[in-house]
């Protein structure tokens, strides 16, 4: 056994003093700190590897050292168990807190069921990044074809990445996508995650026997615990922020459903009816920007493609983070440390299997700042390329506090970072870098550049709700293994209005696992969190920097002064109650959606006036 998890087994196997006191914990947590440092190094430093050369063998390490990691705060939450009702100093009473909530996949005490679900997780994400669909191709010198979904000389083969980009041509100015073709792509890809359904039917049961010994019902519960609130008053909270903004997206919606009822027929867009899934430009409908071009209020406007611009300027990947880079550093934080040049992944290589899926790590805690990306050049991409650096500059901020509080205050505002500072791209930003030719010069030009904002933006919201309420009912048992699929397409049209191409998906197939966050076990109301913070930060930034006007023409870049605010925020890491941070950034200590509809309350007014006479709604 490694040496610390005999440390930990000690935890749990010393008769526990009769009265334990402030001391000890304070002990307790000393300790722990320095054990989980080396546990999460080594955790990390084995998942980079896996996530960025995908084989058995790292698969097989990154499992083994989610084992050592689960073994230990398995044994170390026993252990906290007798420091329970003590009056404890704030740091002490908030890490016992963080290590009780700290693991997304808890896992059983038993030895063979860790090991089991540790194998299981690192099975099912491999089964993601290594996803492709196959056809078989011209037979082979035997006059055989190698079987369709198995990879050789005669097939050929999809991933994601170029799956996706099928449906991002939806409205290609050259040669757009047509029906059928977005229908095969979005089909192909959601078919290679049928193989994982058994394997997560074993991680919601595994899992759930972890959480229970974490002392919850479930895993969901324990992941809703999260969030200095119980369970139910979370929920509750989710369901309150959405009713605030779900009359933007019913408007959205309606007007988005009209034109593609336009372009395809009602006979595959019902006009009153959930728009099918593979018309949105992207392969889980989660954002609809690919789709602006079929939906564009005003043509002839000046010209909104960003992605051309790059590419007329000849913008590489690296060029392209190093210009979120400088947004960041005009605001006054620091410039990224030389290592994450030299380490992060840009490109997608030629000669191994990877996940391509954007994420930004500080691999050992200490400023060792990277991301992961198969940068593409275009405009989606510089969005998401400031989305990660925001995790980056978070990173930087905390990494000299306790290991637990090397977080964000709430996972949503980790993901509300970088996505804040991408609201200060106005238009007059984009022609400072030569990104557009010309600012829109009235209301037509605005109402333009906030529908492609809203496209990517307010589409996302009811997507990042529903996830976790999916999971949710898995966790519980309300949703049976039986009708994972039923229910998926249940939750997408009660919250997105959205409905699975060329009718039902059955039980054969298993969607929920198409899209990352499902087979990597990643909580997901996290990201609709964020939609949420980014506009209410914004607008403190922007109040910060002294802004008067429309919130939507407010930018922060250059400004010292919210860039003060933000770092401060930033440097307390998960030192403290989210509602503490979020105060010292907004002075507010509610989350509010609020912000969003000062943003869009232009754009809105004009999308009721186009829905007049429409029936709206699903």
């Amino acid at each position: 056994m490694h040496s610390l998890l005999v440390v930990a087994a000690l935890f749990v196997a010393q008769t526990p003093p009769p009265k334990a006191t402030p001391d000890d914990a304070r002990a307790f947590v000393k300790k722990l700190d320095g054990d989980l440092r080396k546990l999460y190094v080594r955790q990390s430093q084995a998942e980079w590897i896996k996530s960025t050369y995908i084989t058995d063998d790292t698969e097989q390490n990154a499992a083994a050292m989610n084992e050592d990691l689960m073994a230990y705060l398995n044994q170390a939450n026993k252990a906290a168990l007798r420091f329970k009702g003590l009056k404890l100093d704030p740091d002490t009473e908030r890490m016992l807190y963080l290590l009780r909530i700290s693991s997304a996949l808890p896992a059983p005490s038993d030895a063979a069921k860790r090991t089991e679900l540790a194998n299981t997780a690192a099975k099912l994400e491999g089964l993601y990044g290594k996803g492709k669909s196959c056809k078989a191709g011209k037979p082979g010198k035997d006059g055989k074809h190698v079987p369709s979904g198995a990879e050789g000389p005669t097939t050929e083969c999809r991933d994601l990445q170029q799956l996706s980009d099928v449906l991002g041509k939806i409205a290609d100015k050259k040669k757009p996508a047509s029906y059928d073709q977005l229908l095969e792509a979005w089909t192909a890809w959601h078919d290679t995650s049928k193989e994982m359904r058994p394997l997560y039917e074993r991680l919601v049961t595994l899992s759930n026997e972890g959480a229970k010994e974490f002392g919850s019902g479930d895993l969901g519960e324990l992941w809703r615990s999260a969030y200095d609130m119980s369970p139910a008053e979370f929920e509750k909270e989710t369901d309150r922020l959405w009713t605030q903004v779900k009359p933007l997206y019913d408007d959205l919606h309606c007007y988005v459903r009209a034109r593609l009822s336009k372009k395809y027929g009602a006979d595959k867009v019902s006009a009153t009816g959930g728009i099918p899934a593979h018309l949105l430009g992207n392969m889980w409908a989660q954002e609809w920007a690919n789709v602006y071009p079929l939906v564009e209020p005003y043509q002839g406007q000046a010209s909104l493609d960003v992605t051309k611009k790059l590419v007329d300027q000849k913008y590489d990947p690296q060029k392209l983070v190093k210009l979120g880079e400088s947004f960041f550093t005009s605001m006054g934080l620091d410039p990224l440390p030389p290592s994450f040049w030299s380490r992060s992944q840009f490109i997608k290589p030629r000669d191994r299997d990877v996940v391509c899926h954007a994420s930004a790590w500080d691999v050992t805690y200490s400023n060792d700042l990277r991301i992961k990306m198969c940068i593409k050049v275009d405009e989606e991409d510089l969005i998401t390329v400031h989305h990660e650096l925001g995790h980056n500059y978070y990173f930087q901020n905390y990494y000299t506090k306790p290991v637990l509080f090397q977080q964000g205050a709430n996972d949503g505002f980790h993901e509300a970072i970088g996505d804040a500072l991408t609201l200060s791209i106005t238009p007059e930003y984009l022609k400072s870098l030569k990104l557009l030719d010309t600012l829109p010069k009235d209301e037509k030009g605005l109402i333009n550049f906030q529908l492609k904002d809203a496209l990517e933006k307010i589409a996302f919201l009811p997507f990042g709700r529903m996830i976790d309420q999916w999971r949710w009912d898995v966790f519980t048992g309300k949703t049976k293994p039986a009708e994972y699929n039923k229910h998926w397409w249940e939750l997408r049209l009660k919250y997105q209005g959205v409905v699975p191409p060329a009718g039902a998906r059955t039980e054969e197939f298993f969607d929920p696992g198409a899209k990352y966050h499902i087979p990597a076990n990643v909580p997901y109301m996290r990201y609709f969190l964020a939609r949420i913070l980014q506009f209410q930060f914004h607008r403190a930034m922007c109040q910060a920097a002294g802004h008067t006007g429309p919130l939507h023409t407010c930018s922060v870049y250059g400004n010292k002064a919210a860039g003060a605010k933000l770092k401060a925020m930033l440097a307390m890491g998960s030192s403290k109650p989210w509602p503490d941070a979020l105060e010292t950034l907004t002075g507010q200590r509610q989350m509010d959606a609020t912000a969003i509809l000062d943003y869009f309350a232009p754009l809105q007014a004009w999308l009721k006036e186009q829905n007049k006479g429409q029936q709206c709604g699903w």
